[in-house]
């Protein structure tokens, strides 16, 4: 495993690719692009190396020109109806980093931005270092205050809701995590392998290097 601060390092370099995307995606039909979704448990040792190890390919080639990236959390979470609490698989811990991980998202969309911070989070997960997780702000250069406000407010539950909802629509329904879909369709024990699966479904004419090698 890499030391804290090169995986640091490494996230950083993921935002110098915002200003490549908008230049490099002009060429390409968005109507084209593929949508890869990622649901996931913050807590989940597979989801956090998923994320962690193996997702982060996508920005370090140029398969993010051809796929519209998702990270769902709550995977396993439940709703209590009684009182509309959420109760998630890996305990209070893992509500609150789920809770924070949506509010990212909700947040900062571009996913650029937003996987960056998730990323940090998930190592930390991987090092049994969650608690540190203010260090991933300092560090990526990103403001606490609204994803604290978004958390503590509430709205990280009520998104929390939502994602959860969104989750039980699945069909066939979510067996494990991470659960990886490509245009709605679920690559199963093969998520590790999700490359090929978007470049096997991608349609465009510009066909990224990194499907040239698969």
């Amino acid at each position: 495993m890499v030391s804290l601060k090169l995986s640091i390092i490494l996230v950083l370099l993921f935002f110098t690719y915002e200003s490549h995307s908008s230049s490099s995606s002009s060429s390409l039909i968005d109507d084209h692009k593929v949508n890869l979704t990622v649901y996931y448990e913050s807590l989940s040792q597979p989801s956090a190396i998923f994320i962690v190890k193996n997702l982060e390919e996508i920005f370090n080639n140029d398969l993010i020109d051809i796929v519209n990236l998702q990270l769902i959390p709550w995977a396993n979470s439940h709703v209590n109806q009684l009182n509309n609490s959420i109760s998630c698989q890996n305990g209070p811990d893992e509500c609150e980093l789920n809770s924070l991980e949506s509010c990212a998202i909700n947040i900062w969309p571009n996913v650029n931005k937003h996987y960056g911070l998730i990323h940090c989070f998930e190592f930390l997960a991987i090092e049994g270092k969650n608690k540190m997780r203010q260090n991933c702000f300092h560090e990526l250069g990103l403001p606490l205050g609204p994803i604290m406000k978004c958390s503590n407010g509430g709205n990280g539950t009520e998104l929390g809701q939502k994602y959860i909802k969104e989750t039980t629509k699945l069909n066939p329904p979510l067996s494990f995590v991470p659960w990886v879909v490509v245009n709605n369709q679920p690559i199963g024990k093969d998520y590790e392998n999700f490359t090929y699966h978007a470049c096997k479904a991608y349609k465009g004419a510009t066909i990224p290097q990194a499907c040239n090698v698969h």
